[in-house]
């Protein structure tokens, strides 16, 4: 047992700059990001989230531009879905792109999947009771090479329930949460394309030896506590949504294996654990709009422990009940969330629009100019020609008097 006064104790603001350090906010930004930088800070982070509202940006985008700036989006298409991949499409923290090795890692939810345990019961069932459609999907994917649901041309069209998905629609992807069939590409309209998981990975990866359940737990925690720097268990088991019992004997584990460090961090009420190698910055000095999808806030416990800001999604929020907007990022100015935004791409105008903006407690004199200057940065990535701001929120204003110039 440790003695509690052997424990390290880190203050708030400790705790904070580790965890922004650790998911690559400590870092200045490259004049010219590329391929490279892209691999390094996936690598870091494990794992983008995928999500299909596209009113700013697909949001799997969008942590690497808060982190790397004006990336070439290509470069991550063709990471995750060009000739010779390196980014793999599965359930992670929700639906995910993630670096190959963890494809391994993962075969245990697979397996999960394919038996029906947990949250996977309908997808079990699923497999088990249309089995001669399943298989005839399969052969054909097998004999044509890799199809989308539309291609199959096999089933009934959606009817309502399952998100109105055709049969086609369904048997894929209950196919891809049990991990047989995988994402082979997406199509103009993000429209994912199915094959073999034996045809689509490289030979090592799927070749590879399936770990234990118990050591795919550990490595994937592991991974984690690196994203997070410093975190409590439920953070850990949050990053890749792992069971309860699972992740507390793999964190106890890798304490006994000196893996992970318990400390006590001021103002959280649940003990934390430092990741080997976390750093410490004396400063955080980024500037960076959030997708509501990034790493560093989708657990939403966990955001306000770190920036005393309560953030919630309030897309399916009906709209006269929504507090700041439909699509909204909060702005990290320094160490702080200091703003928020709710934005929108108008392609056809050539805008990026602030439907509203916000402040926060801790925004200060920089703010309004440093937001626009984010937000100039974003909409020229986005092949847009300027930023307009709507007369709603206490700091729309400020902020459309910086961007009167656009």
């Amino acid at each position: 047992m440790l003695i509690r006064s052997m424990v390290q104790t880190l203050s708030h603001k400790q705790a904070r700059r580790i965890a922004l350090a650790a998911q690559g906010f400590a870092d200045r930004r490259p004049a010219q990001p590329n391929r490279r930088h892209l691999i390094a800070l996936i690598e870091r982070l494990a794992v983008l989230q995928i999500d299909s509202v596209n009113v700013v940006s697909r949001s799997h985008y969008l942590p690497l531009f808060s982190r790397l700036g004006a990336y070439p989006r290509g470069a991550l298409e063709d990471l995750a879905w060009g000739r010779k991949p390196t980014l793999f499409e599965y359930w992670g923290h929700e639906a995910s792109l993630m670096p190959l090795d963890l494809q391994p890692l993962l075969r245990w939810r697979m397996e999960d999947a394919r038996q029906g345990v947990g949250v996977w019961k309908g997808v079990a069932r699923f497999l088990a009771e249309h089995r001669p459609f399943i298989d005839k999907v399969l052969a054909a994917i097998h004999e044509r090479g890799p199809l989308s649901a539309g291609e199959l041309d096999l089933g009934e069209r959606g009817q309502g329930g399952w998100w109105g998905w055709s049969e086609a629609k369904r048997a894929t992807e209950c196919l891809f949460w049990a991990g047989e069939l995988t994402t082979a590409t997406r199509r103009g309209t993000f429209e994912r394309v199915y094959g073999l998981p034996e045809e689509v990975l490289p030979k090592a990866v799927w070749s590879a030896p399936t770990p234990s359940r118990a050591e795919a737990h550990r490595v994937l925690l592991r991974r984690a506590a690196r994203a997070l720097g410093v975190a409590t268990e439920r953070d850990l088991r949050d990053y890749f949504r792992m069971g309860l019992a699972d992740a507390r004997q793999g964190v106890a584990e890798l304490v006994a294996a000196g893996d992970l460090t318990p400390v006590t961090v001021e103002g959280w009420a649940q003990p934390a654990y430092l990741a080997p190698g976390a750093r410490t910055p004396r400063k955080i000095a980024a500037n960076a709009l959030l997708s509501p999808f990034d790493n560093l806030i989708w657990f939403r416990e966990r955001a306000e422990r770190l920036f005393d800001v309560r953030i919630r999604l309030e897309i399916y929020t009906p709209a006269h009940k929504r507090t700041h907007g439909y699509y909204v990022l909060p702005f990290l100015q320094g160490e702080a969330i200091t703003a928020r935004v709710d934005l929108k791409a108008d392609r056809k105008a050539g805008l990026l629009r602030v439907l509203s903006a916000h402040s926060e407690p801790r925004a200060n004199a920089e703010t309004p100019a440093a937001l626009a200057a984010e937000l100039r940065l974003m909409a020229a990535w986005l092949g847009l020609a300027g930023v307009t701001v709507a007369a709603s929120g206490d700091l729309s204003s400020a902020l459309a008097a910086q961007t009167a110039d656009d």
